[in-house]
């Protein structure tokens, strides 16, 4: 049996990804913090990725995969320790991978890393310029991220591996920017109602699975079952868009954001007024993935 080792393994994505995975694998894990209740015979190891410890983790777990979803999403950290979590500690990672013999790799990135611009297309494929950090400098990390990963493909072509795009996620455990927004009274651009696409977190799970299953590399997008307007999303969740002028609320978020009495950085702005959808055929061409969540289920599953 495989065994696969889960970075991020605490948080509600890894905590599903791995009830998934111990149908076929023998699954163990590394987090900055513990997980009570964990399922009988994964090892959760208490580390972080950027210290000599996680080396010893690999070593002595020699796992023959990895998934590495253990990044700082949120903006609660300072923003030097997010990207030393994110950057540096996928750089480590990296490395033990190419010295301890993994077989394959998936790093879990976004769909955000394209960034939200006026003139983006509708269904930006893989090729598309990552360009988040132009208007959106606090998630540059996750850019760099995505940009090691990318590298790592063609520099280490024995290790079958995979960087996976995906848009917005929703579920009842994850938590991910866009569903804490909706969780919330959801304020948009007066004037903005871009479209938008989600994928519910079980099908996310599903996907990570196939790319494991069939060793499966290069980078991908991977999205779900369709797209609507921002506006309709929120009505679906259960919550009422409250939309105000951007002149007015930029600034406000910046300063809010600047006293620690907002969740997000002005950047965020852009992801409410254009559109980031993606192209996800050439994952579907290669795995046969299909959603098993409809956008009703996943906006049902907010709501819950």
């Amino acid at each position: 049996m495989e065994k696969v080792l889960i970075t991020g393994i605490s948080g509600g994505q890894g905590r599903l990804l791995t009830r998934r995975l111990l149908e076929n694998y023998a699954v163990c894990g590394a987090d900055r913090v513990a997980w009570e209740g964990r399922p009988p015979g994964v090892n959760v190891h208490q580390v972080d990725l950027r210290k000599r410890k996680f080396q010893d983790v690999i070593r002595t777990e020699n796992p023959t995969a990895i998934v590495h979803m253990g990044f700082i999403r949120h903006f609660r950290s300072n923003e030097r320790l997010r990207h030393d979590v994110n950057v540096r500690g996928t750089q480590q990672l990296l490395e033990h991978c190419a010295r301890y013999g993994v077989r394959k790799l998936i790093v879990v990135s976004s769909g955000y890393v394209y960034g939200a611009f006026p003139e983006n297309p509708y269904f930006m494929n893989e090729d598309h310029p990552l360009s988040a950090s132009r208007a959106y400098p606090e998630i540059r990390d996750l850019v760099e991220v995505d940009t090691l990963a990318s590298a790592f493909i063609w520099k280490y072509p024995q290790i079958r591996t995979s960087v996976l795009r995906p848009v917005n996620v929703l579920g009842y455990y994850v938590h991910s920017m866009m569903n804490e927004y909706l969780r919330h009274r959801p304020i948009t651009m007066m004037g903005f109602n871009p479209m938008m696409q989600f994928i519910h977190e079980e099908d996310l799970c599903e996907a990570i699975a196939l790319a494991l299953e069939q060793g499966l590399q290069g980078v991908y997008n991977v999205t779900g079952p369709g797209e609507v307007p921002l506006h309709t999303a929120i009505r679906e969740t259960g919550a009422t868009p409250i939309p105000l002028p951007e002149p007015i609320v930029r600034p406000l978020f910046r300063r809010m954001f600047d006293w620690g009495a907002w969740p997000y950085p002005d950047g965020a702005i852009d992801y409410l007024k254009y559109p980031v959808t993606l192209a996800g055929e050439r994952f579907v061409e290669a795995t046969g993935f299909r959603p098993l969540y409809g956008l009703e289920e996943i906006f049902r599953s907010v709501r819950r």
